[in-house]
């Protein structure tokens, strides 16, 4: 079943494969993902004669703004707190995806180790008597 779910041979421990199996099952489950980060901001003008600029500052906003990558180039767009709520689960998705993925890369490289040490142990049985395998 291991190589029925596209671990390429590696050999899992008991818990790695658990770890894997839920990985995967939260993974079917999840939903449309939107990339990037929202921030709430407060900003200043620039005006001189505005109150963002006394002592204390009344500063503008607070703006929900989204930034994500596109194309290699950051782009944000300032949300009204209505779109932010539907937008919110899909950025929690985005943030879970992410988290999943990089549990999955952890427990991958968790087990390439013992797939190479167990590939050089059978190089150096295939290799004649006397000699090494480099």
């Amino acid at each position: 079943m291991v190589a029925a779910m596209g671990t390429a041979g590696l050999r899992l421990s008991p818990e790695a494969r658990a770890a894997l199996r839920r990985i995967r099952a939260e993974l079917a489950t999840t939903g449309p993902a939107l990339p990037g980060s929202v921030e709430v901001r407060r900003l200043r003008c620039g005006k001189v004669a505005c109150a963002c600029r006394a002592t204390p500052p009344r500063l503008h906003g607070p703006y929900n703004v989204w930034t994500r990558k596109v194309a290699g180039r950051t782009v944000t767009r300032v949300l009204t707190d209505e779109e932010l709520e539907a937008y919110r689960p899909l950025l929690d998705n985005a943030r879970r995806l992410r988290a999943l993925v990089a549990e999955l890369c952890a427990l991958s490289l968790d087990a390439v180790p013992a797939a190479d040490r167990r590939r050089a142990r059978q190089q150096r049985s295939a290799s004649p008597e006397g000699t090494r395998a480099t």
